[in-house]
């Protein structure tokens, strides 16, 4: 008998339609991790998506980089991925949290959690790469798979089950169907589920840096006029033994004036906003510029469909929380289905997806809410916000429960 982690995906085909519980619609980081999670259960899935899953594999580091928080690495760990990770992840054992200006010395109010404010590093960084080729290896290993990939697809729902055709005849009936396709979701969209758009007129540049000093596994989050600053503390190389992850955010022009600048005015301008903590900074690897928003769906479930991810909501990266919410989806909606699947119960049943939409939709909410207050508060240069955020920043600091507090829900334990 072949063990689920070591055998074959299943490839269906046009002449004989296969048959799972589950499809998943977008082979991203939250779709590839409910696959794994529900296929060590014993659970048959399906996971399209439009693009073949080897090339999304890059095999040069490139300056992306997921900050991993403690609950969703638990999620790792029970699919089987967090193992297979080719790169050992960097923990987050401290994050230091300022105001100021670009050049300036940062405000003396400052916050900091630190090593006592938890029991467990607060989170990992992991390369974007190398999640990539985790979640690959985990789906291709996995007998209880179905990939249809590359695939376009068309989904017909019904009160009874799903059916996902490919255009080249492939069939897949499934009892229920998970949107993972991301913000622009096209199952989203074809469900007839609104979404809501908050646009925050910011783009978030991302990269990678090679520094002189040692990080120390802390984070810097640095709260600017234009947007925040974060660097990110990440394993190290042969060639860069000191390496940090960049997630920058400004007004959308200034972005792209700043992405594009010769190497060194683009240094000189990081700089001037990292300060000399990390000694000499090198850029290395890619830079990436994004359009920053918030959105969210006007509801999370349709007839034997439920939304999962940035299909379902998007939000400021100013607390590194995107991926984590929707990993916590995951969680969420693996343990309902598990749960179902003990029991012998239908997937798809609306009383299984309304349980999911009650415990997921009501705090992703609230995060949504929190950060989009946050980057509003402290992305200005007013001078009354500033004397009043620094203030609270600095009484944070001196209750080290209420830090605790902010930290245990940022870890999601």
């Amino acid at each position: 008998m072949t063990s689920p982690d070591t055998a074959s995906p299943v490839y269906a085909c046009a002449t004989s339609p296969a048959h799972v519980d589950v499809c998943v619609i977008g082979a991203g980081p939250v779709g590839a991790t409910l696959a794994c999670r529900l296929a060590r259960e014993g659970i048959s899935v399906g996971i399209v998506d439009r693009a073949p899953l080897p090339p999304m594999e890059h095999p040069d580091f490139d300056g992306r980089a997921y900050a991993i928080a403690a609950g969703p690495k638990r999620l790792l760990e029970e699919a089987g991925v967090w193992e297979r990770l080719p790169q050992t992840p960097n923990p987050i054992e401290s994050i230091l949290v300022t105001d100021g200006r670009p050049g300036e010395p940062p405000s003396p109010l400052s916050l900091e959690f630190s090593r006592e404010d938890a029991t467990q590093p607060f989170g990992w960084m992991a390369e974007a790469r190398a999640l990539r080729v985790a979640l690959n290896a985990t789906l291709n290993e996995s007998a209880n798979v179905t990939l249809l990939a590359p695939a376009d697809v068309s989904i017909t729902r019904t009160t009874e089950g799903a059916i996902v055709t490919t255009k080249d005849g492939r069939v897949l009936h499934a009892r229920l169907i998970v949107a993972a396709d991301g913000r622009g979701s096209r199952t989203r969209s074809q469900a007839g589920i609104p979404i809501t758009r908050l646009p925050y007129g910011q783009s978030g540049i991302v990269c990678a840096i090679a520094h002189e000093l040692p990080h120390d596994n802390s984070a810097l989050e640095h709260f600017l006029p234009g947007g925040p600053f974060a660097q990110l503390p990440m394993s190290g190389t042969a060639e860069h033994p000191n390496l940090s992850a960049v997630v920058w955010s400004e007004k959308d022009e200034t972005a792209r004036r700043l992405s594009a600048l010769p190497e060194a005015s683009f240094t000189r301008e990081l700089k001037r906003r990292l300060g000399d903590r990390l000694g000499d900074v090198t850029p290395v690897g890619r830079r990436w510029v994004y359009p920053l928003a918030a959105q969210y769906a006007q509801r999370y479930t349709a007839t034997r469909l439920v939304l999962a991810g940035d299909a379902a909501h998007g939000i400021h990266p100013i607390a590194g929380q995107g991926l984590n919410l929707g990993f916590r989806d995951v969680i969420a909606l693996s343990e309902l289905l598990i749960e179902a699947h003990r029991k012998g119960e239908d997937p798809g049943s609306p009383a299984l997806l309304a349980r999911y939409q009650k415990r997921c939709r009501p705090a992703n909410m609230l995060m949504l809410a929190a950060t989009d207050a946050l980057d509003r508060l402290f992305s200005n240069n007013n001078p009354v916000l500033r004397l009043g955020r620094d203030l609270g920043i600095a009484a944070v600091h001196r209750m080290p429960r209420l830090r605790r507090a902010f930290v245990r829900h940022a870890m999601g334990v």
